[in-house]
């Protein structure tokens, strides 16, 4: 039976109040209960007029402020303000309904409890409560008016499990300060309900959602070529809810060393990032011994975001990375970093001007570690404005002329280049490397509709090209009588202009055959001709002053332009009027399809482009046709893709086989081309799991699935997750495989007196990723594959992990190669006590 009993109370409570004042009580006192108490219960109520008290039984609840009492008893005392709660047997004879206080958001689940509404103190018996995923126990808790709560013996761990924690830390007594700390006394360590002898005299434990200041503990081992090491310790400095700072390192014995401090920061709808840099004094070997190498190494990554929302107009982003040739070597901590020899930095800021003008500032960097090549681009501003139509508008309204469509835009770009040897930069002079310049780019384009089917576009590119240094050239005797070439840069601004004009006709042609019966109902063609012709004028004549000569050792003159080799190039030396063809082709099918149910019919895409193109030069006294230049793409069964590219030539070649004679091949050899090469790509990849043979869901469906999947991850842990998506397991599928195939073909012929020499290259690579879960709780996973070409497994690895609830398990094995490696980690789950951990293993860089 269910009784709420708001009305009786107020008269019990006014009875009350009648009796303290004929005793003398209360009378100048405010009653502590001025809050409304709330009381419900599920069987019944017991009302005692004679000592003030109130008994519920069944379900009880009592509310009061942000106070809530559940218990299946509890005794409430008008007389001392306060109230008792307890289980009660139910027909089984165990006890049911046990108390569970809760203030403020925090539970606190007990045996019995007892508080008292004016002093705002409890006392809890047998106490178990989660505080920021960090579980208590206490066998008497005593709850402080200031929130503290004071325990003796108890425990604290992160395990979840209430009745068999699967670890703990045992203790005398604690305070636990919410928000800030619990402070233990006399703490040892035991697993699965096992003391162990682990003891400390005291302990101060994390207990914030805030951030939090604090050590960070190494790990530590052995590695064969560098010693006993300490590995990523430091100290944690959170400096504000903005930003916060990481100070970790690496110290060896036999000297080798490694500072990487982590600066992060955030502004709530605003911009994010992050600042690492690395310093690594790595020594290998012994000291003195054969094998023996020390480097100096560092890394610089900067990533910077501007949410979309603070400056719709502008945006400021960045990602730099800028690594030494060896830092990954040594100090890589993920596959991707172990694998990777080329990195690209680039920090840019845009803005827009009324929608129409676009500023774009820059700067970028690219490098190789193989080949030890850096190029910085610092800073590059581009600034375009929108295509303008100036005669869309004359005339009357609503009559479109032919030249209505005219339109005119325009682009800036300027830029300082140096591209070296990563070892020459700061060097004496490195700056005379750089060049410099600036690009001005006006497109004007007349779009005419002929016929209705043909479209005629007619084009007009205006450049100019300013530069502050141009380059001479000059053959030069040393003392020995022997020449060679020197260029000298001359510092002074010169001007390049340049224009070109073409004119291209195009339209589209289609064709469909169609069937009644049988497994291909319709055949359908479209056929995309283009015809054009382009111009550009002679720019090395004396007209133009772009270009010069010299005359080389053996009396030949060579000509050149001062501009050969800046930052944007060179005009053209030769007269040029091309006529253009391209003919592009798209072929589809269509088949029956049970799963269409309006046509029933599925398209299929049997071609999805095959183009041939080439030119005629007009301009030429000789050799005036192009190569035949055809190509195409196709993807089969959607996981399946073949592209294609060939040069066909269609003059014969001297003996040599370098240089094209004034002869067709079909008047010598009978034939209108000559293959000159050949390239095809084939690439599959296919993925099954459990999911592949069961009910399918549509894309939006696993889209919002895995979209649910993480609803408490940070965008940079997302961001992480998928960089490095060896560090996390995938629960959602049971199992999965994946396979993935290329396959590149290249033949560049070569003929040397006439004879056929065929160039021949193949690169192909298979690769299988899989994992499997073999319990709910355990999950294998494995990645391997295949070179054909060096005829050796690339790299493969091997994972085993263990979910032990509050604990995870897993080891890792890179059996062969040059990262040959384990590592084996037991470890606690959560990151208050992420250095609660068992680690072993055989390190990659041992093996060098």
């Amino acid at each position: 039976m269910y009784i709420r009993s708001t009305y009786r109370f107020f008269v019990v409570f006014f009875f009350c109040m009648m009796l303290f004042a004929v005793n003398g009580r209360g009378q100048d006192k405010k009653s502590p209960l001025d809050a409304q108490i709330d009381r419900t219960c599920n069987d019944s109520t017991i009302q005692d007029f004679k000592h003030n008290k109130i008994y519920y039984y069944g379900g009880a609840v009592i509310k009061y402020d942000d106070i809530m009492i559940e218990a299946d008893y509890v005794e409430f005392d008008f007389e001392k303000h306060t109230v008792f709660a307890k289980g009660m047997p139910d027909s089984t004879g165990k006890i049911a309904g046990k108390p569970v206080f809760t203030q403020a958001g925090q539970k606190y689940y007990s045996d019995e409890m007892s508080f008292n509404f004016d002093t705002k103190k409890g006392i809890i018996t047998k106490v178990f409560t989660e505080d920021n995923q960090n579980y208590l126990h206490g066998d008497h808790i005593k709850k402080m008016d200031d929130g503290k709560i004071n325990i003796k013996s108890g425990s604290f761990t992160t395990c979840n499990n209430r009745e068999h924690p699967h670890y703990e830390f045992h203790f005398d007594k604690a305070i636990v300060i919410p928000e800030d700390k619990i402070v233990a006394k006399w703490l040892y360590f035991k697993l699965e309900e096992t003391p162990l002898p682990v003891v400390v005299p005291f302990a101060l434990i994390p207990n914030s959602k805030s951030q939090r200041s604090g050590i960070i503990i190494p790990s530590f081992g052995e590695s064969a070529n560098r010693g006993f090491y300490f590995e990523n310790g430091g100290y944690y400095w959170a400096i504000n809810n903005y930003m916060d700072l990481q100070l970790i390192g690496d110290i060896y014995t036999r000297g080798s060393w490694a500072l990487k401090p982590t600066f992060r920061y955030v502004n709530r709808y605003k911009y994010s990032g992050s600042l690492t840099a690395s310093y690594a004094i790595n020594k290998v070997g012994v000291e003195g011994s054969a094998d023996y190498t020390e480097s100096t190494d560092f890394k610089i990554r900067w990533v910077h975001k501007q949410d979309a929302k603070a400056r719709p107009k502008s945006s400021f982003s960045a990602d730099v990375y800028i690594v030494s040739n060896n830092y990954n070597k040594y100090n890589a901590i993920s596959t991707t970093e172990y694998l990777s020899n080329t990195f690209q930095s680039s920090i840019a800021y845009q803005t827009s001007f009324a929608n129409k003008f676009y500023l774009t500032v820059n700067g970028s960097h690219s490098q190789n570690t193989l080949t030890h090549q850096m190029t910085i681009t610092l800073p590059e501003i581009t600034f375009s404005m929108n295509r303008i139509y100036p005669f869309k508008n004359i005339g009357k309204a609503g009559k479109k002329h032919w030249f209505s469509e005219l339109n005119i835009s325009y682009t800036a770009n300027a830029k300082n280049y140096i591209s070296m040897a990563d070892s020459l930069f700061f060097k004496d002079g490195w700056l005379d490397h750089m060049q410099n310049g600036m690009q001005h780019r006006v497109p004007i384009n007349l779009p005419i509709k002929l016929f209705k089917y043909f479209t005629w576009t007619t084009s007009l590119n205006l450049t100019d090209k300013m530069y502050l240094q141009y380059y001479t050239r000059d053959w030069t005797l040393d003392g020995n009588g022997l020449g060679h070439m020197v260029v000298d840069t001359i510092n002074h601004f010169r001007n390049v202009f340049t224009y070109d004009v073409s004119s291209n006709v195009t339209t589209k042609l289609y064709g469909m055959l169609r069937f009644k019966k049988g497994p291909v109902r319709a055949i359908r063609h479209v056929f995309t001709p283009t015809v054009g012709f382009s111009y550009n004028p002679d720019y090395s004549s004396s007209f133009w002053d772009y270009y010069s000569s010299y005359v080389d050792g053996n009396g030949i003159e060579q000509k050149y332009s001062y501009f050969q080799g800046s930052i944007y190039g060179a005009p053209p030396a030769q007269r040029s009027g091309r006529i253009t063809y391209s003919l592009s082709n798209n072929l589809e099918i269509k088949v029956p399809s049970k799963k269409d149910t309006v046509t029933g019919l599925k398209k299929v895409v049997l071609i999805e482009n095959l183009t041939l193109s080439g030119n005629y030069d007009i301009a030429k006294d000789s050799l005036n046709w192009s190569y035949l230049s055809i190509s195409g793409r196709t993807t089969l069964f959607k996981n399946f893709s073949i592209q294609y590219s060939s040069l066909w030539d269609p003059y014969v070649l001297d003996s040599t086989g370098t240089k094209q004679m004034n002869k067709y091949e079909w008047d010598v050899n009978g034939r209108l081309f000559r293959k000159k090469s050949v390239t095809w790509n084939f690439s599959a990849s296919y993925t099954i799991n459990d999911k592949t043979f069961g009910k399918k869901k549509n894309k939006k469906d696993n889209e919002n699935k895995t979209l649910v999947s993480s609803p408490n991850a940070s965008e940079e842990e997302l961001n992480d997750i998928r960089n490095n998506p060896d560090g996390y397991i995938d629960w959602s599928t049971s199992w999965s495989l994946s396979l993935s195939y290329n396959l590149r073909l290249t033949n560049n012929l070569s003929y040397i007196n006439w004879i056929l020499n065929d160039n021949r290259s193949t690169v192909q690579t298979i690769g299988l990723r899989g994992e499997i879960n073999l319990s709910p709780k355990w999950k294998v996973s494995a990645q391997t594959g295949w070179d054909f070409e060096t005829k050796k497994i690339s790299y493969t690895s091997f994972t085993v992990y263990r979910d032990l609830h509050c604990w995870e398990m897993r080891f890792n094995v890179i059996p062969y190669g040059t990262y040959k490696s384990w590592n084996f980690q037991i470890n606690v789950k959560a990151s208050a006590l992420q250095d609660l951990k068992l680690t072993k293993k055989k390190d990659y860089r041992d093996n060098y």
